[in-house]
């Protein structure tokens, strides 16, 4: 069986059909280039056949490459990777410039025949590229279809010759929005901004594409980079107008990036260097860069774990496997606040029954209204319609009766963090559930086993912890009391999968895993504040080690009176253990002076009267002062580093954590951690665990006990081992 078929009709036009088998979406492999490429030559070289028509037999064109081929390229080049990858990317040039040139003689660019692509739906990654190798774009009108490249989401870029040929297609100031960013477009988008050439009905699409093949002519069939007098739109790098876009994006991606991300800078690269000579040697620039990308041990953690480890997790990976299929139908969400607001939306969304209880119907109905401005912002950027939005509010009853959560599978507990308002709320929800309902507390620091108490079922009573905005963030906690059974489990995860986040699970502890990560990144930023290390030091060094936003930025945008609350929760629970810091003092103080941040237009930072920063606040220094001499960068950022990634070696440790792949792809979704390392335990990986070991050590020794080495981590550093080796080397790519 083959990935690839190809049919003659009677007018000499073959079609390529793509069909990967047993797959939803055609996945690009080794095995499939090699058969498309045997079909090209038979196109090629038969007289009977004079074009070709390249489509798909499943409802969309294509997902991309395998990624896994990649590292079967490193894999079997042996002792020189670098060689084998570039190697086999230039296999992959040589295929799809054949499909482009078509036959065409060198010299007087005729004599070819005419390849085009019918894409019946949503074509990422090679499954764009190979439409952009053909002479001509069709695509059905397919609202649901995203169309693009989003290479550089997963740590690499489009290196099968997308990056050269829509650089040269739009010129590179058009083009950066779908490299850099990895934009995606609806068909009508994508031919508007010139991605593609025709939009037409699904079931015209195989016969509009005969017909311009059958009509093309050999003008028709030379793309523009191969015709004589070729010229970049917007300009080459040392045109004028060039020069001024490419100095523009250099700046910008550095910008974006802080030059934490080798991806966007290797992009960047290849377009520059390759719009500077003939097309073909570009593409062999652009190999070149890709492989340079690949060899980096940043592209390989990225891909493992925002790709394969990622899908692995949202596939059920850590799912039990003697629980029959749990998916909800109907879910009560106790508490309309903007927690439970956020739940309702995204389950009405998947097409779940909901049931939206507050004590107050006022409280109720303004949950409810969070869906429907929702809705609203849809309608206007045209991404959704009325009805949807009436079938949307249909689903979710607001109410103040409890006796309306019967009849649900599941319920979500999204109320204040007290524990006797959860008692209560557990205890009356109890009353009215069927026997087999799942309960599910959405708290984000107190511990499961603790609330489950409170349950007259403790084996069905599970923690679900939603990141705000829920409608945004892609990770779900889902976190294991002592009582918690598989089946409880089980329907968790079902739910997660049902709302297209991606789960994790861990078992109970004070503040689960990501909390337990999150809050010592914050406190050791706000510890250097009161130290008086420069502000400016300790939110720059966060931003050029890839975090999305600094140590005060993010608890500005977290509130500061919810650091306070946290504070004083914990130390009344863990009383003369609680460990005190420097950090309490600059919260509590800035909580007095009424400076709680974003929410109140006042905190670590300054805001004008939109609420935009404007800057950090002026007065942190005569609260706070600077001192005369610095740390270093490096210093900085190793205490930023391992302040979380220690905290995340320790969670492994005492069995919170179960899965590294868990640890790590949750870390990156959950609250931005260094994107490009691929989370804590491959950064480790990559730092090795004897650096990461001595680190610590002179961190320990300048700053305290909280640096102090994990035994597992000293383990691995004197055995030479790396956690992926250790703990999943079946388990990841």
């Amino acid at each position: 069986m083959t990935d690839f078929t190809l049919d003659i009709d009677g007018d000499g036009i073959a079609t390529i059909t793509w069909d990967a088998v047993g797959k939803s979406m055609n996945v690009m492999t080794t095995e499939a280039f090699a058969e498309l490429d045997a079909l090209v030559d038979q196109v090629l070289s038969d007289d009977a056949i004079m074009g070709a028509v390249i489509t798909s037999g499943k409802p969309d064109f294509a997902a991309g490459m395998d990624l896994n081929v990649l590292a079967k390229f490193k894999q079997d080049a042996g002792d020189n990777p670098a060689k084998g990858v570039f190697e086999n990317v230039m296999l992959m040039h040589g295929i799809l410039r054949k499909i482009e040139r078509a036959g065409l003689d060198a010299k007087t660019n005729k004599g070819g025949k005419p390849i085009a692509c019918a894409m019946p739906g949503t074509g990422l990654g090679i499954g764009f590229e190979i439409p952009l190798s053909c002479h001509r774009i069709f695509a059905a009108d397919n609202p649901k279809a995203k169309i693009g490249l989003p290479e550089i989401m997963v740590g690499i870029f489009p290196g099968a010759g997308g990056t050269t040929r829509l650089a040269r297609k739009l010129g590179a100031m058009a083009a950066s929005p779908f490299l850099l960013e990895g934009k995606l477009l609806n068909p009508a988008k994508a031919k508007a901004a010139g991605l593609i050439d025709e939009v037409v009905p699904a079931d015209e699409l195989i016969s509009a594409a005969k017909a311009w093949v059958k009509g093309a002519t050999d003008a028709d069939i030379v793309k523009p980079w191969d015709a004589r007098g070729y010229k970049m739109p917007g300009g080459a790098p040392y045109h004028p107008a060039g020069f001024m876009t490419f100095l523009g994006a250099s700046a910008m991606v550095h910008s974006k990036t802080q030059g934490a991300f080798p991806a966007p800078k290797a992009l960047l690269s290849a377009v520059y260097e390759g719009a500077q000579v003939p097309f073909d040697t570009a593409l062999r620039i652009e190999a070149r860069w890709f492989t340079n990308v690949i060899m980096n041990p940043s592209s390989s953690a990225m891909i493992n774990s925002l790709f394969i480890n990622k899908q692995a997790l949202e596939k059920g990976a850590v799912r039990p496997k003697n629980v029959p299929d749990m998916r909800v139908k109907k879910v009560g969400v106790i508490g309309a606040g903007m927690m439970g607001a956020g739940i309702a939306l995204v389950s009405a969304m998947a097409g779940i029954k909901v049931v939206l209880l507050d004590q107050k119907q006022e409280a109720a109905d303004k949950g409810k209204a969070y869906s429907a401005t929702y809705a609203d912002k849809g309608i206007k950027r045209k991404k959704s319609t009325a009805e949807q939005k009436e079938a949307l509010l249909a689903r979710i009853t607001a109410t103040t009766d409890y006796a309306a959560l019967a009849g649900c599978d599941l319920i979500v507990e999204a109320v204040f963090e007290d524990f006797a308002i959860k008692e209560d709320v557990t205890k009356k929800v109890e009353a009215v559930i069927g026997a087999d309902c799942i309960f599910a507390s959405n708290t984000s620091t107190l511990p499961i086993s603790e609330l489950a108490k409170a349950s007259q079922r403790p084996e069905q009573f599970i923690g679900i912890h939603f990141f705000s905005p829920v409608d945004k963030m892609a990770l779900v906690e889902i976190i294991k009391g002592k009582k918690t059974g598989d089946k409880a489990v089980a329907k968790a995860l079902d739910f997660v999968r049902q709302i297209r986040k991606t789960p994790i699970v861990v078992n109970d502890a004070r503040f689960f895993y990501a909390n337990r990560c999150i809050i010592p990144y914050i406190n050791e930023g706000v510890r250097m504040l009161a130290e008086g290390v420069e502000p400016a030091l300790i939110e720059n060094a966060a931003r050029q080690l890839g975090f999305p936003l600094g140590p005060l930025q993010l608890t500005d945008e977290t509130s500061i009176d919810l650091a306070v609350k946290i504070s004083t929760a914990t130390k009344a629970a863990m009383g003369d253990a609680y460990p005190a810091s420097l950090s309490d003092d600059v919260v509590f103080k800035m909580f007095e002076m009424g400076r709680l941040g974003r929410k109140s237009a006042s905190g670590f930072y300054s805001y004008d009267e939109r609420g935009k920063r404007t800057g950090l606040w002026q007065g942190l220094g005569e609260h706070w002062p600077v001192t005369k001499d610095q740390p270093s960068l490096t210093e900085v950022q190793h205490r930023l580093a391992m302040a979380q990634v220690l905290e995340a070696v320790r969670a492994l440790e005492e069995g919170v954590l179960m899965d590294i792949r868990e640890g790590d792809v949750g870390a990156i979704l959950g609250w931005g951690f260094m994107p490009w390392s691929g989370g804590p335990f491959s950064w480790l990986d990559i730092l090795g665990a004897a650096k990461a070991a001595e680190i610590c050590d002179g961190l320990t020794a300048a700053h305290g006990e909280r640096f102090t080495t994990p035994a597992l981590l000293r383990d691995m550093a004197e055995k030479g081992e790396a956690f992926y080796e250790r703990f999943a080397a079946d388990k990841a790519a």
